[in-house]
């Protein structure tokens, strides 16, 4: 449940900080008149992002184990490159998401109402679809339908009450932070989706090498306990990896969080001021 908590609550974060921002801009320019628009886009890309999750749920039910594990593991590996895409972006671009958005609405309240559908509706249809495929990923992984589902709803629920009180201007936190933070806590958390996907893959017969273990410990940490259902359920932990998943695991999260933590060089080369020559003396 953790896991597709923080999943559900920094994605619906996301979702929500844009549609605060819509609604605030809107109303503080006198186009009251003009929410109409955003709310029916907003309320498209949340029934689009639902029907997505349902067709890959029960449109995976109709396939073969080995078509279910491709299927599984290639999705898997797309939603881990989404959201590795997604939480570089708004790391770099978290400070100026406001002026960002300012500037697309204004060219969409010229354009007219259907532009301010589609504003809207883009907005928040890709943390959606990224949401309805990183949490299917996790309900395949785990084999539990509940617990992430439920997870990932109190994270939304929570996404939505913050929101409300960013608009009303009641809770202030420092959004940078935040973000970074929760972005390399979903590093880690995609770096298990990865290897139960590769995994998957592993048994559909597209990557081999499932027999070979790294490694077995279901001994000392077995997986029904609950310690092994917690790890399994927040880092995808596997008693028993291959070879294979533990290579790509540690081959994805050990780049990805140094690059994420660095530090951003400052711009520009320091040397030595180049002086102008001095102009003649006049006569």
């Amino acid at each position: 449940m953790f896991a597709n908590y923080l999943i559900g609550l920094r994605e619906g974060l996301e979702a929500s900080l844009v549609v605060c921002i819509l609604i605030a801009y809107l109303v503080k320019t006198g186009h009251k008149d003009r929410l109409g628009p955003v709310w029916i886009g907003v309320g498209s890309a949340v029934a689009l992002s639902m029907a997505f999750g349902a067709v890959l749920q029960f449109g995976s039910n109709q396939l073969s184990f080995e078509a279910q594990e491709a299927l599984g593991g290639t999705l898997s590996i797309i939603a881990v490159g989404l959201v590795t895409w997604m939480v570089f972006w708004m790391r770099r671009t978290a400070r100026h998401l406001k002026s960002e958005l300012q500037g697309k609405l204004d060219a969409a309240l010229a354009m007219g109402t259907v532009a301010l559908i589609v504003t809207s509706f883009l907005a928040v249809g890709r943390e959606g679809l990224e949401t309805a495929l990183f949490i299917w990923t996790a309900v395949q992984s785990t084999g539990d339908g509940w617990s992430p589902l439920a997870g990932a709803t109190l994270g939304l629920l929570t996404s939505v009450v913050l929101g409300w009180l960013f608009y009303r201007g009641a809770v202030k936190i420092n959004l940078a932070k935040f973000f970074t933070w929760t972005g390399g806590m979903l590093v880690v958390v995609a770096a298990g989706v990865l290897a139960y996907g590769v995994h998957d893959l592993q048994e559909a017969g597209w990557i081999p090498g499932l027999g070979t273990l790294a490694f077995d410990i279901s001994s000392t940490i077995p997986a029904d306990s609950w310690y092994g259902t917690l790890l399994k359920g927040v880092f995808n932990f596997q008693p028993n990896p291959t070879v294979v998943q533990v290579v790509i695991w540690l081959l994805y999260l050990v780049p990805t969080l140094y690059f994420f933590f660095r530090k951003p060089a400052s711009g520009g080369v320091q040397g030595k001021p180049v002086q102008a020559p001095a102009e003649p003396k006049a006569a």
